[in-house]
């Protein structure tokens, strides 16, 4: 996902089987991006899109393209201003892959979009052939629970928009910051560096799920006693006390190996975490860390992987998470 340039085809899964069953996530973007659709309008708890008329001409497409495949049903649809999403359900086999059918989806909305005042002029004034980027997103859910997560996922994406709009520092990428004298890329409440009373949470793999709930609690109360707790969210214990911590709404610091889009990838100015990293966002208790390359390359933070693992190649995942732990603890030192 990096170094993107236009709505990827690459996101297809290599041996995925698109005429088969599944449940798919689909989000199309409106060529540069223009807001097209409607307008956000609205606060955080009322927050909707009022459809233009190309909006509701493209939310009546939707519906026409998949009415003659009775095997797919639609769960749920957003359209926003500058983009849109829909969840598929595939619950029998279909004569032509899904993306055959986006395609069609996309002509159809194109051909339409063509026919108004709007269409004419834009073409008049640009290149634009199409009314979407080139390709789509879809992401296919394989694990329970997804479904539901999804379905909320779009119908809250207004709400989401609302509240990036009302706190954009919170949601602003930030490059070459300097974190422990590292160049890393950062999102959210940078204030939380400087907090004086940060501590390290690291799990070993090996702990049972008696020794995880002890340190959950004894976490709980250090961060209640105001301990801001530093963690690549790696092994399942940490990945259970980072969400407690969550739902119990103290603030955080996360380092990932990788997630945020390149710097001069158009889907940078768009980028927002999701689910619950984006709410932590919303309300200032969470900061997203990235390291660059060159901090894998340290030789201070190789000797320490090698002390505790002995000599790993850069590119196994073993050796990017002991590196994390080791910016992690220059971080709360």
């Amino acid at each position: 996902m990096r170094k993107i340039t236009t709505m990827p085809r690459n996101y297809r899964l290599k041996y995925w089987n698109y005429k088969g069953r599944g449940i798919y996530m689909i989000t199309m973007n409106i060529e540069g991006r223009v807001p097209l659709l409607g307008v956000l309008s609205g606060g955080e708890d009322d927050a909707r899109v009022e459809y233009s008329p190309i909006g509701k001409m493209v939310s009546e497409r939707i519906e026409l393209t998949f009415e003659p495949f009775p095997q797919i049903q639609i769960c749920a649809k957003q359209l926003m201003p500058d983009h849109l999403h829909f969840v598929l359900w595939v619950k029998e086999d279909i004569p032509v892959p899904l993306g055959e059918i986006i395609r069609k989806l996309k002509i159809g909305c194109t051909h339409a979009y063509q026919e108004t005042e709007s269409g004419r002029i834009n073409a008049t004034f640009t290149k634009a052939t199409s009314l979407f980027e080139a390709g789509f997103h879809d992401r296919v859910l394989l694990h329970a629970g997804q479904l539901r997560n999804m379905i909320n996922y779009v119908h809250d994406n207004p709400c989401r928009a609302v509240i990036k709009r009302a706190h954009p520092d919170l949601f602003k990428i930030r490059q070459a910051v300097d974190v422990a004298g590292f160049e890393c890329v950062t999102l959210g409440n940078s204030f939380l560096l400087d907090y004086p009373m940060k501590e390290v949470l690291q799990c070993s793999r090996s702990l049972t799920q008696d020794e995880i709930d002890k340190k959950k609690s004894e976490c709980l109360r250090l961060a209640d006693r105001g301990v801001v707790f530093v963690s690549a969210g790696i092994s399942e214990g940490e990945k259970q006390i980072c969400r407690a911590l969550r739902e119990a709404g103290f603030p955080m610091i996360i380092l990932m190996s990788e997630g945020f889009p390149a710097a001069d990838s158009p889907h940078a100015k768009y980028y927002k975490p999701q689910g619950v990293y984006f709410e932590a966002c919303a309300k200032g208790k969470l900061l997203l860390i990235e390291p660059s390359s060159s901090m894998y390359d340290d030789i201070g933070i190789e000797a320490e992987v090698f002390a505790k693992a002995g000599t790993l190649p850069h590119t196994t995942l073993r050796y990017k998470f002991l590196a994390l732990n080791a910016l992690i603890q220059r971080i709360c030192n």
